[in-house]
């Protein structure tokens, strides 16, 4: 039953890093139970009816699936969401604030920062207060994972050789910079009651973060496999990421830390 397994609720895992991340974690263990949270039910099914349906080259699918609705920047969604789980569940081992959005069509600037920080800040902050309860009813030692990203370190944004200082990005570099101090914040406040807390750098990745056009540009640059995320992702909810993520920065999903 998977009141028995680890319970990680992914959010935004109907495509991109957080669906490859519930399959590798499903393909990782028989032990978890992984909620794919996506901002519909239907998206939420299709995808998961999807991953049911091919085959996995990496191996099988053991851990068991369900699809919740949460939309992250819908107060209104995290409560009832939070209330499902509940219920049903009755606790959350694992937290991947995994939501995120880059505002990508024109509009002025004061629209862009208010729909990004939403999504990429106000949402996954909220979100976690929300369910500090249910963290605090795990059996294990709870880990809240903030997806980031190198984007936001203030260090590497003022490092000359930096290889993506061209990118500009400002209202998405802007948001991870707080989803980093939120992270760092987290880490404090939690740091009394043992639990795991971490920035994570996923690196640039083939996502649907920027569009099809945007994922197509990702794809012709080079950009790795989402795949390469979510597998540094399930190291991390294993354990074997905890010297890093006891260190101050950002967790990189190839090793090491990122500076904030």
């Amino acid at each position: 039953m998977a009141s028995d397994k680890t319970i990680v609720f992914i959010t935004g895992a109907n495509s991109g890093i957080g669906l490859e991340t519930v399959v590798a974690l499903s393909q990782a263990s028989a032990d978890f139970h992984i909620l794919l949270g996506a901002r519909s039910i239907e998206k939420g099914e299709k995808a998961l009816s999807e991953i049911r349906s091919i085959s996995h080259p990496a191996g099988p699918l053991k851990g068991t699936i369900s699809v919740v609705q949460v939309d992250v920047s819908d107060e209104k969604s995290i409560r009832a969401v939070t209330e499902h789980i509940e219920s049903t569940y009755g606790r959350v081992d694992v937290l991947i604030n995994n939501a995120g959005i880059i505002v990508t069509r024109p509009c002025d600037t004061l629209t862009n920062l208010r729909e990004t920080f939403e999504t990429n800040v106000f949402g996954p902050m909220l979100l976690t207060e929300v369910l500090e309860p249910l963290l605090k009813k795990s059996t294990k030692t709870p880990y809240i994972i903030h997806v980031s990203s190198e984007q936001g370190s203030m260090a590497l944004r003022l490092d000359p050789d930096y290889k993506f200082k061209h990118v500009r990005g400002d209202t998405y570099r802007m948001s991870k910079a707080a989803v980093n101090m939120m992270a760092a914040c987290h880490k404090y406040n939690y740091a009394e009651l043992g639990w795991k807390i971490c920035a994570f750098n996923p690196g640039f990745c083939v996502t649907n973060l920027t569009g099809a056009k945007g994922r197509e540009m990702r794809i012709q640059a080079g950009a790795r496999p989402a795949r390469d995320a979510a597998d540094a992702l399930v190291e991390v909810v294993q354990g074997k990421r905890d010297g890093d993520v006891a260190k101050s920065g950002i967790v990189d999903l190839d090793g090491g830390l990122q500076p904030w």
